[in-house]
C-alpha cells in the first residue's frame, strides 16, 4: 500500500462535488507516447540464523535495512510518529507492509529493460546491506513457515485500524496483511474508452496471471492445499473492496461508475495531524456531505480520496492508472516477466483487441469460476469453450510477445523486450506452475522439509 508523504491540513483544498472525483481519475489519461510502466513487488525478510522473521528494530532488522539504504545509497527517509517507515528516490519508493514485507514501488519507466534494471539494482542494494547482518529476503506469494503470532507488526498507524476492521468482514484479512507478497504492474491509458478496454481485458485475464505466477503452496511449514494461497486469501478478506468487479463489464462503465463504486466502499481511516483517525466502516459519501461523525462539518481533500482509493483491493484497481494485482511474488526473472506480460498485452492495440475477442463472451459467473479454480488447479483450470487455461496461456503469451515486438524498445545490446517472457513460455508449454515445481522439490529432494525454500528462493 502506498505510503503518503504529505499531510492533509486546513490549507488543503476541499472537494465540492463528485464531478471533481471523476475529473481526478480522468486526469490520468495521457497519449501513448507518454505511457510508462511501474513495477511493484513485495518480499519477506528473514534472519538466516534460525529462519526467523525480520523484526522492525534491532541490530538485524527492517529498520537497519532502511537505514542502510538511506545512508549508503542516498534514499530519502519517510517517517511516521518518529519511526522510519519508508524511503523515496528518483520516483521510486520503498515501503513496509504490515508484517514487515519489504516493498519496492518502482518509478514509471519507459521500457522493460529499465524496469528490470531498476528491480535488479534495488535487490543488489538490499543484499549489500542485508548480507553482513545475516539477513536475506524471500520471493514467495505467502509466508511458508511462520505463524501469524510469530509475524512482527510494523509501527504504522493505519495497520491497527485495518487489523481490527478485518476481523469484522472476513476470515483471512489478517493473513492477507501479514503473510502475503505480490507483484504488481501499473499501466497507463489514453482516454476513458481506452481505460475501459484495458480494465475489462485485464480483469478477465487476472486468473491467468494468478496461474502463471502461482507461487504460494506452503504455510506454517507444510503444503496448504493451494498453488496460490495468496489468491485464496483474497477470496475471504473483505467482499466490499475485493474481487472481479462485474460492473466493469456493464454498458456505460467509465470513470464515474468507478467513482460510485469507490464511494460505496467503507472507509478505513482519515489522516489528520500526522495521525490516522479510525474511520473504519464509515461512508465516504457522508464525508463528501460533511457528515463524517469523526470530523463533523469537514469535507474531504483530494488526498483523502486518493487515500481511500488505495484501500480498495479488487483484482485490477483504478487510480490515475490501472494496477494489475492478481499474482504472487517470485524471483527477479518473474518480476521482470510480470510487467512484460501485461505491457505487451495492453499497450498494443492489435494484441488487446485479440485478447478481448477471447474473453468478451464470458459471463460474470464464468470469470468468477475461473478465479476460484486457478488457486488449486493452476493452468489445468477449465475455461469457457471446453479448453484449459494452459491452452489460453499459450495464445495470450503470443499476443503479449507480438505487442512487445511491435513496441520495438531495444536494450543497449539491441535486444527487444520479448526475452522477458521466456520463463512464462516454459510454464505455459509444460502447464506446470512455479508452485508445482516447489511441491515437486518438497516431496522429492527436500524430503518434506520446507526450510530449503529459504535458500533456493532467496533473492
Amino acid at each position: 500500500m502506498t505510503t503518503p508523504t504529505s499531510d492533509i491540513d486546513e490549507s488543503s483544498v476541499r472537494i465540492s462535488g463528485k464531478s471533481e472525483l471523476v475529473e481526478f481519475l480522468e486526469a490520468g489519461s495521457k497519449p501513448a507516447a507518454e505511457w510508462r510502466v511501474g513495477t511493484e513487488h513485495e518480499k519477506f525478510g528473514f534472519l538466516r540464523d534460525g529462519l526467523r522473521p525480520l523484526p522492525y528494530d534491532g541490530e538485524a532488522s527492517v529498520l537497519s535495512i532502511l537505514e542502510g539504504l538511506r545512508d549508503r545509497f542516498g534514499w530519502q527517509p519517510i517517517e511516521e510518529g518518529g519511526h522510519l517507515i519508508g524511503l523515496k528516490k528518483d520516483g521510486a519508493s520503498v515501503s513496509l507492509e504490515p508484517g514487515g514485507q519489504f516493498e519496492l514501488s518502482g518509478a514509471p519507466l519507459e521500457t522493460m529493460h529499465e524496469t528490470c534494471n531498476e528491480v535488479g539494482q534495488h535487490l543488489k542494494e538490499v543484499r549489500q546491506i542485508a548480507d553482513p547482518l545475516g539477513v536475506a529476503f524471500l520471493g514467495l506469494g505467502a509466508s511458508p513457515l511462520w505463524s501469524l503470532s510469530e509475524t512482527p507488526v510494523m509501527p504504522k498507524g493505519r495497520y491497527k485500524i485495518m487489523m481490527e476492521y478485518m476481523d469484522k468482514v472476513g476470515r483471512l484479512g489478517r493473513q492477507m496483511m501479514f503473510r502475503t507478497c505480490t507483484v504488481q504492474s501499473n499501466l497507463d491509458f489514453s482516454s476513458e474508452a481506452d481505460m475501459v478496454k484495458k480494465f475489462r481485458v485485464a480483469l478477465a485475464l487476472q486468473p491467468l496471471g494468478t496461474a502463471l505466477f502461482a507461487n504460494s503452496p506452503f504455510m506454517e511449514g507444510r503444503p496448504n492445499g493451494f498453488l496460490s494461497y495468496r489468491s485464496q486469501i483474497w477470496t475471504d478478506t473483505d467482499p466490499d473492496r475485493t474481487g472481479m468487479l462485474p460492473f466493469v463489464f456493464e454498458d456505460g462503465f467509465g470513470f464515474e461508475r468507478y467513482v460510485d463504486y469507490a464511494l460505496d466502499v467503507p472507509m478505513y481511516f482519515v489522516r489528520r495531524g500526522g495521525k490516522y483517525l479510525d474511520a473504519s466502516g464509515l461512508s465516504f459519501r457522508d464525508f463528501m456531505d460533511g457528515k463524517l461523525p469523526i470530523l463533523p462539518g469537514e469535507k474531504p481533500a483530494m488526498d483523502d480520496f486518493a487515500d481511500h482509493l488505495s484501500t480498495i483491493f479488487p483484482e485490477v484497481r483504478l487510480k490515475q492508472f490501472l494496477e494489475m494485482r492478481g499474482s504472487d511474488a517470485g524471483p527477479w526473472s518473474r518480476l521482470c516477466a510480470f510487467s512484460a506480460f501485461w505491457t505487451g498485452l495492453l499497450y498494443c492495440s492489435d494484441s488487446i483487441d485479440a485478447a478481448w475477442d477471447m474473453v468478451k463472451d464470458w459471463s460474470a459467473a464464468e470469470r468468477e469460476a475461473l478465479r476460484q479454480s486457478v488457486r488449486t488447479l493452476g493452468l489445468k483450470a477449465p475455461i469457457p469453450g471446453g479448453r484449459t487455461l494452459q491452452d489460453m496461456a499459450k495464445d495470450v503469451l503470443e499476443l503479449s510477445r507480438a505487442g512487445l515486438k511491435r513496441r520495438a524498445k531495444l536494450s543497449v545490446s539491441g535486444d527487444d523486450e520479448t526475452g522477458y517472457l521466456s520463463e512464462l513460455d516454459l510454464i505455459a508449454q509444460t502447464g506446470i506452475t512455479p508452485a508445482e515445481r516447489l511441491l515437486e522439490r518438497y516431496y522429492g529432494k527436500w524430503a518434506c522439509d520446507v526450510r530449503p525454500v529459504f535458500v533456493e528462493e532467496a533473492y
